[in-house]
């Protein structure tokens, strides 16, 4: 009981199960898709660095944290949902990587980034249409609420770090 308690009062704000920061963060990301989908293609290059950033930290996390998680604790089937998801984010990274630098190749930029969205809004998909209902299904409401608390922190030592060493 000690640990929950130490839970709860080391976060002032509300603690956000591991999943549900995941869910805001694929919202944040699909709210630039539609940015990108709304605006002319000579917008997207700004856009595209908010992407970028939000898909790194995203990933970071996800990997770092929030997989080991999952693999260590969920049954065969959830196993092999995590290792394609850590597939889908190293080819998205891929992407992420050709496109930060080719970004003065008007078309080519254009039709990577679609097939980027496009990756992105299926990995998602089955992230929260498969994985996360078994997650639920797997892992009690203390531990998504430590993970996500986890995942938070993480997130926030990532961007620090990023920031810093960009002069951002």
């Amino acid at each position: 009981m000690a640990h929950r308690l130490q839970l709860e009062t080391d976060c002032k704000e509300k603690i956000m199960n591991a999943i549900d920061l995941l869910k805001e963060d694929h919202d944040r990301v699909d709210r630039l898709f539609q940015k990108v989908q709304a605006t002319q293609e000579g917008e997207h290059m700004d856009l595209f660095e908010q992407i970028y950033q939000e898909l790194e930290v995203h990933t970071h996390i996800e990997e770092t944290i929030f997989y080991p998680q999952i693999k260590e604790g969920g049954d065969e089937e959830l196993q092999k949902l995590t290792a394609e998801a850590v597939e889908e984010h190293r080819q998205a990274k891929m992407f992420l990587r050709e496109l930060n630098a080719m970004k003065n190749e008007g078309e080519r930029f254009e039709a990577k980034l679609k097939v980027l969205m496009e990756d992105i809004k299926h990995h998602v998909q089955e992230e929260e249409g498969q994985m996360f209902p078994m997650i639920q299904k797997q892992f009690d409401e203390y531990t998504l609420q430590t993970l996500g608390q986890e995942l938070e922190k993480e997130k926030q030592k990532f961007q620090k770090s990023h920031k810093a060493s960009s002069g951002r």
